[in-house]
């Protein structure tokens, strides 16, 4: 299988940390219910092809996202190596609940930059969000779990157009206090540029979030993605969510289109010579697979090119 040709650039990292959200936030956005066994063979394959933190599933109520209906019954099916990080979406207290029954020992929480946002995704608003958030964080790390933020809608939001910089730094600077480890910022629906890239993680370093505790989550809805994720890796992010084959989108955000395909990330930090740790020929057999499975062509470019 062919690779790129590695030239390394000055002022990047010698390693990233791939993020790896297919199994969940990329399968919730399918339609038809996708097989838990299928799910977890997804999820083992990932393993196999080297990928060492994997967000596997959400315990949000089955209400709303069915997809992920069987996320205790999936975990149980699971069987990972210890230095496999295994992290779980959990939304609120009853989330969390179930995920202690389930032995899980890494946990997300999902908040929101816009008011209109919060409404749609969280029936909350803007302020009152951090009232389901916090005891959900504390008691997490009560017992001794690890906390990632999330927060949606960063660079744009489809309601209210423009986001304010500050609005996003405001929210995602509270989650840190709270005690989130790491804060992902999401370009949900991928409208994101690099100048807005750069000047957001400034933005969060000004306001005591050092780039060290924050990941990027770009969606390629413009074709921005790999762009903006150099752009982030230039200013010394070292963690980038991305999703195997381009999976997902978000339920909630019409517009929002698939999540950046680990395999174009991938071809990227190859190129450039990072380490991951991550097998691209058996990364794209994985997406190859999958694809199968759910019965449509994978939206990856490097799937596309490389699996004829």
């Amino acid at each position: 299988m062919r690779k790129p040709q590695v030239e390394r650039a000055d002022g990047l990292p010698g390693r990233v940390t791939i993020y790896e959200v297919g199994p969940r936030d990329g399968l919730q956005n399918e339609s038809a219910i996708v097989d838990v066994a299928v799910k977890a063979e997804f999820i083992q394959r990932l393993v196999d092809a080297g990928l060492t933190t994997i967000e596997t599933t959400s315990f949000v109520h089955p209400k709303w996202v069915p997809q992920l209906a069987d996320a205790a019954e999936l975990l149980e099916r699971l069987d990972l190596p210890e230095v496999v990080r295994a992290p779980v979406l959990v939304p609120n207290e009853r989330g969390l609940d179930r995920a202690l029954a389930a032995d899980v020992r890494e946990i997300a929480i999902f908040a929101s930059a816009t008011e209109t946002f919060a409404a749609k995704n969280l029936n909350s608003t803007l302020d009152d969000q951090f009232a389901m958030f916090t005891p959900t964080i504390q008691r997490a790390l009560a017992e001794g779990l690890t906390v990632r933020g999330y927060v949606s809608m960063c660079y744009g939001d489809p309601w209210e157009g423009d986001v304010p910089i500050d609005q996003v730094v405001k929210v995602g600077a509270r989650l840190v206090e709270l005690g989130c480890h790491e804060l992902s910022l999401g370009d949900t629906i991928g409208v994101a540029t690099p100048g807005q890239v750069t000047a957001l993680i400034a933005a969060f370093d000004a306001a005591g979030v050092g780039v060290d505790e924050l990941a990027v989550h770009f969606h390629d809805t413009y074709g921005q993605a790999l762009a903006n994720t150099l752009t982030a890796l230039r200013a010394g992010v070292t963690t980038v969510d991305s999703s195997a084959g381009g999976l997902g989108g978000c339920p909630y955000a019409e517009s929002a289109t698939g999540n950046l395909a680990t395999e174009d990330l991938l071809w990227q930090l190859d190129g450039l010579g990072i380490e991951t740790g991550v097998d691209l020929e058996k990364l794209v057999a994985t997406s190859v697979w999958m694809a199968g499975q759910l019965g449509k062509p994978s939206p990856s470019r490097v799937v596309q090119a490389l699996a004829g």
